[in-house]
């Protein structure tokens, strides 16, 4: 079979298995789904010859290709590839029904007849730069799940042709991860013991050519405000109104340092959910930066803000907790170890690739992973449209990702 038959029949293998992440969930993994992807993936990796293979508590799936490098080689770094195994929960249906549109033609796109549910080229006018590929796209009911359906077969089908073809290699370490789209959840679940990596990459960005190695530096404020409830016949100077104590709160931010005013590398602070009754209420809010003074400075300004409406109101009880979610991967990297970096623009200079460097306004697993002295940058899987049921996989770009995994490992090996 040819690469991009090997990526298809991966991808369509994967896609079958029900595997959404489910918010707000207590445990990880959030549903039970991720356990049969990573059950079926340890028995892919073993039939490719893999060791050290486990399953841990939290569904981390880890394991090692061991070296063959010829005598006398050079030592060679340990290098490691990390995917997450969930696909976003996006209130569509959690079973996704791929369909693969032959030498695409150009125009819109048919997902679904029974619905009538298109990807239209007057919405999404990145097809018309893959008419001559072959496209799998949903049936339109749900995601596609390239995301990150996609970075596991490129990986399942790079280490079967490392290995089908006795390619000379350091050891490789993998891991398969859960719960990526509810907060990065698996990957703060890794036990970095059995991921001895000097560096690793992730595979989970879109379109052909993009790098990540520049990323938010994340953090979560929860604040729980306690009012003082009275009837309103004896609420004079007794009443405390929980509610009006959150807008207090949320009226010291800068409405123009919010994500909807703010793009490329500015961050911002994002009241996301707000929950109260007569007497209580709960703020949830998101912190962003890829600037790491800038992020401490807006958590002070939080803190700030909260300690001027208690002020403002003592009889309100104020709880405020602010969690640090994952770090900006471009803090991690120093004149030692930005090679990891510029493996990725090596592999894409001789696969002709033009690079696409881009300061995402998100995070990646390795934007945690980073966090723990371990420098993971990120690349494309080639495929478009993450999180919405107009996804696609344009299969000549996701060939050409799988061929930079193949290239990173060259290149590393040399």
């Amino acid at each position: 079979m040819s690469m991009q038959e090997c990526l298809t029949e991966r991808f369509l293998r994967y896609a079958a298995v029900t595997s959404q992440s489910k918010e707000g969930c207590a445990v990880v993994p959030s549903t039970p789904g991720q356990w049969d992807m990573a059950k079926l993936l340890k028995e892919d990796l073993a039939e490719l010859g893999l060791v050290d293979l486990e399953i841990s508590e939290f569904c981390v799936l880890t394991g090692r290709l061991p070296a063959n490098l010829p005598a006398g080689h050079a030592p060679v770094p340990n290098v490691g590839w990390v995917a997450h195994m969930d696909t976003v929960d996006v209130n569509l249906s959690p079973e996704v029904h791929p369909q693969i549109v032959k030498n695409y033609q150009g125009g819109d796109v048919l997902l679904n007849a029974e619905k009538q549910i298109y990807i239209k080229v007057s919405e999404h006018p990145e097809l018309n730069k893959y008419i001559g590929s072959d496209l799998i796209t949903s049936d339109g009911t749900s995601v596609l799940g390239a995301d990150n359906k996609a970075a596991v077969a490129n990986l399942m089908v790079a280490l079967e042709t490392i290995v089908k073809e006795d390619r000379p290699h350091g050891e490789i370490y993998v891991a398969f991860v859960p719960d990526e789209e509810v907060g990065l959840c698996g990957a703060k679940k890794m036990d970095f013991s059995k991921f001895p990596v000097e560096f690793a990459y992730t595979i989970d960005c879109c379109e052909l050519g993009e790098v990540v190695y520049q990323t938010f530096n994340a953090g979560s404020a929860h604040i729980k405000i306690k009012g003082v409830t009275a009837h309103p016949m004896s609420a004079k100077n007794t009443l405390v109104n929980p509610s009006l104590v959150a807008v207090d709160i949320i009226n010291c931010f800068d409405r123009m340092q919010t994500p909807e005013h703010t793009e490329g590398t500015e961050g911002f602070i994002w009241v996301q959910a707000i929950k109260s009754n007569a007497a209580e209420a709960t703020l949830d809010i998101k912190i962003r930066d890829h600037n790491k003074k800038m992020y401490e400075a807006r958590k002070e300004f939080i803190r700030h803000a909260v300690e001027y409406v208690q002020a403002k109101n003592p009889k309100a009880g104020i709880e405020l907790n602010i969690t640090d979610v994952y770090g900006n991967i471009a803090d991690a990297l120093n004149d030692d170890n930005r090679k990891c970096v510029e493996y990725i623009f090596e592999a894409m200079k001789e696969l002709d690739i033009e690079p696409k460097d881009i300061a995402m306004r998100g995070g990646t697993d390795g934007s945690f992973i980073s966090t723990k002295g371990i420098p993971t940058p990120n690349y494309f899987t080639g495929a478009l449209n993450f999180h919405s049921n107009c996804e696609f996989m344009p299969m000549d770009a996701v060939e050409k990702s799988c061929l930079m995994t193949l290239k990173l490992v060259e290149l590393i090996t040399k």
